[in-house]
């Protein structure tokens, strides 16, 4: 029997909230012997031949969904356990939305849904073999740690007031309305961005290192405690959660991203001061 809460030799992984690689508290040993898909996506690409001319016209290159099979074998204390397992693991191939984590250094995850029929097959009465596949329509491969950073709009208050007494002070407290993130991937990432009210005409800029920007301006105002979510790899702007609002903003140069290995600042402006609105950005680094 397996000591429950330990590792196991070899691969290392999480899918929803299935260890494997791991002995569980029912002293169910789930060995990882199989990972494959994790190490890179497929491509797609599009090649047209040069008419009289040698070689082809390159479309843009992009990356496909990725499909990972993860297999190894379960070791229970007995049938009755076995069994248990079995139905644990086929659960944690959702249909729906689940993080698979694997543990390497440093940790990264992906979001994926069953895309296979799982594959379970007795060996003796404690012990079966076990193959499942998922897919990860995103392809990108985050760091687990979200970053996240807040601000108001920019401000200074405090300074210098006259008539003035000696010795003076000159302490000022300034919000530079400016977030920077940073991303320690090779592949661009894509934030989540949310502004809290009461803000009017609310804007965020994207600088990048090459002096470009790129903009995301909302026309209309919020009230206080109302949200605007920006989800920019889904190209949605929800209010309050539920209600689009994809047709009041504007998007000037683009999409914002978070180039590989580099930081991008995003300034967060409003058609008026008010010292109660917010801007949050939430990112992880990213790999291929």
């Amino acid at each position: 029997m397996a000591v429950p809460g330990t590792d196991i030799d070899g691969l290392q992984a999480t899918l929803g909230s299935l260890r494997l690689g791991a002995a569980d508290s029912a002293g169910v040993a789930w060995r990882l012997q199989t990972l494959e898909g994790w190490d890179s996506p497929d491509i797609r690409a599009d090649l047209q031949e040069r008419e009289a001319d040698h070689g082809a016209w390159a479309s843009p290159v992009f990356l496909g969904a990725r499909p990972i099979t993860l297999g190894g074998v379960i070791e229970a204390p007995d049938r009755g356990a076995l069994q248990a397992a079995m139905d644990q693991l086929s659960a944690a191939a959702s249909l729906t939305d689940t993080t698979l984590t694997v543990w390497e250094q440093p940790p990264r995850q992906a979001t994926v849904r069953r895309s296979g029929k799982p594959l379970m097959q007795y060996t003796s009465d404690r012990v079966a073999t076990w193959s499942v596949l998922v897919t990860a329509a995103d392809p990108r491969r985050y760091e687990t740690t979200q970053q996240t950073g807040t601000t108001g709009l920019p401000s200074t208050t405090g300074g210098l007031s006259f008539p003035v007494t000696f010795p003076i002070s000159f302490s000022a407290t300034t919000v530079s309305g400016q977030i920077v993130a940073s991303n320690a991937g090779n592949i661009g990432t894509r934030p989540v961005i949310t502004i809290t009210g009461p803000v009017s005409a609310p804007s965020v800029s994207a600088l990048y290192p090459d002096g470009s920007l790129r903009q995301l301006l909302y026309s209309l105002d919020l009230a206080v405690g109302e949200t605007l979510v920006i989800d920019v790899d889904a190209h949605s702007v929800l209010l309050n959660g539920g209600v689009s609002r994809r047709r009041f903003l504007t998007v000037s140069g683009g999409w914002p991203a978070v180039p590989p290995g580099a930081s991008v600042a995003f300034q967060f402006q409003a058609a008026t001061y008010n010292p109660n609105a917010q801007l949050t950005v939430a990112w992880r680094s990213a790999w291929m």
